[in-house]
């Protein structure tokens, strides 16, 4: 429970920290496509902030594998998700993109487990 609310917290910031740098350091520096990618991984960055949150909660709740799973795909999707956009973004390297959608897979089997394992707990 506290390594995912840890987690959170850490992400939180730098999803805020990435999004004013996005909008104030990287402004007049890259394209808008490549903004707009940098604004996409901020956001799925910060969506799947609070889904670690409430992961964390949950856990608190109750204990169970498929919590820490959901926690540890939704940091794993932050990671490839959002990571490749970023690097993406400021550098353009096209072989990065394939890493996105790993990320998105991620993040979907994170939205499965915790959603399953909510309705156990109920």
């Amino acid at each position: 429970m506290k390594l995912f609310l840890l987690l959170g917290a850490i992400n939180g910031f730098l999803a805020v920290a990435f999004g004013a740098f996005g909008a104030h350091g990287l402004e007049g520096k890259l394209s808008e496509k490549s903004l707009g990618q940098w604004e996409k991984a901020v956001n799925y960055q910060m969506f799947h902030t609070m889904a670690l949150f409430v992961t964390a909660l949950l856990l608190g709740k109750a204990t169970g594998g498929m919590f820490t799973g959901a926690g540890w795909f939704f940091f794993a999707g932050i990671l490839l998700f959002s990571g490749s956009l970023y690097v993406y973004a400021v550098t353009g390297v096209k072989a990065l993109a394939m890493i996105t959608p790993f990320g998105g897979v991620a993040f979907l089997i994170g939205w499965v487990l915790l959603g399953y394992a909510s309705m156990k707990l109920l």
